[in-house]
């Protein structure tokens, strides 16, 4: 991936849909989207997403879902979310993704604040607390659901099938492609950088949630700014792993929109208490993160030295040592020193590399300062 003609494309991208559908079509034929089924890890084509996501906008016009309306997004991180949000933007209706530790109170003030049509919920569980709150905000007629609810959680409200409301979208269709359908095109192309793609909550630790309004433009702009950041490392087919929450701006900017601007794949994470197994099976090239993750991560990785023989304790504390000092002056090294360093990247750091999956090529952190000496230790 040339630069220059990278830069281009991000100063020629109008929306984030006409950005991912442009994508589309130029990987068309590779992984996007990766999440596990029954213990392995079975992925989508960026043709397989963009047809969903056509199926899906076409659905939500027809459901009543029109130009600038606002839908409130209840997700896990997990690739229903992907599509729903680009299908939310592709219709040219607002996303508003909303945290799943939400209670029945912030789910309620996030609708009514924003003004949403409808809801978007991925599973009976969160559900619990999302469609009461649906039921009770004024102005919100639906509520879709991507597994089905139970009987009692539907009334008083209209409840509408994933998959019926994508079908629906995909009648007449009898090809499929990455390229949206005209109608789709359309909606597209009257989307423009300064319309609004998307509501951000704040999580309402600090009183009641407040929603920020980010434009198309203001979001490329972010995933921009990324990319100059990360160009150095060149950047090939990257992979991503994601399992920080959707909802807030961090993850939904760093791990999902920037990954589909440079045309990366994105595996998600079952959820942090099985990040370990999970960085292992999608081997990543790039993880983006809080400092709260590291911190823990560095103190999983020292308390496992402690139980290591003492031999093998001083050769971590060596590997630490001599990774400080090359770091912080590259060239202070003798000859000796920097055999031995060379040879404990093999016996130590390595190890401790395939831990994260073997190929990452950064660490980002992100949202609050990191301190020295964790960014220092990775």
């Amino acid at each position: 991936m040339r630069g220059t003609d990278q830069e281009a494309r991000y100063a020629a991208w109008a929306s984030l849909p006409a950005m991912f559908f442009e994508q589309a079509g130029r990987y068309a034929r590779r992984p996007l989207v990766a999440a596990r089924h029954q213990g392995r890890y079975v992925s989508k084509t960026w043709r397989e997403v963009a047809a969903e996501v056509s199926d899906l906008a076409r659905g939500l016009r027809g459901a009543g879902i029109e130009r600038g309306d606002r839908v409130v997004l209840a997700s896990e991180s997990r690739p229903e979310f992907l599509i729903a949000d680009l299908a939310i933007m592709t219709a040219g209706a607002i996303t508003v993704p909303a945290y799943t530790t939400n209670t029945i109170q912030d789910h309620q003030h996030v609708i009514e604040n924003s003004g949403a049509r409808a809801v978007i919920v991925s599973t009976r569980a969160l559900a619990e607390k999302i469609v009461p709150a649906a039921q009770n905000a004024a102005g919100c007629q639906m509520v879709i659901a991507i597994e089905s609810l139970r009987r009692e959680q539907e009334s008083g409200l209209k409840v509408l099938d994933w998959g019926r409301v994508m079908a629906e979208g995909a009648a007449g269709e009898t090809a499929r492609s990455h390229a949206p359908p005209a109608d789709v095109a359309g909606w597209i192309a009257a989307l423009g950088r300064r319309d609004t793609a998307c509501i951000i909550y704040t999580s309402g630790t600090g009183g009641a949630p407040k929603g920020v309004m980010l434009s198309h433009g203001a979001m490329l702009a972010n995933c921009y700014s990324a990319y100059r950041l990360l160009y150095g490392l060149g950047l090939g087919r990257e992979r991503f792993l994601s399992f920080l929450p959707l909802s807030h701006s961090y993850e939904h900017t760093a791990g999902q929109f920037l990954p589909l601007s440079i045309g990366a794949e994105i595996y998600y994470a079952e959820g942090v208490e099985t990040l370990g197994a999970d960085m292992i099976a999608a081997r990543p090239t790039i993880i983006t993160a809080v400092p709260r993750l590291y911190e823990v991560l560095r103190r999983r990785i020292l308390a496992g030295v402690e139980r290591q023989s003492p031999s093998r304790r001083r050769l971590f504390e060596r590997t630490l040592e001599l990774g400080l000092r090359a770091h912080e002056n590259p060239g202070g090294f003798t000859f000796g020193e920097r055999l031995t360093n060379a040879a404990l990247g093999a016996l130590v750091r390595r190890k401790v590399a395939a831990r994260f999956g073997g190929r990452l090529k950064a660490f980002v952190s992100g949202g609050a300062p990191l301190s020295y000496d964790v960014a220092a230790f990775f």
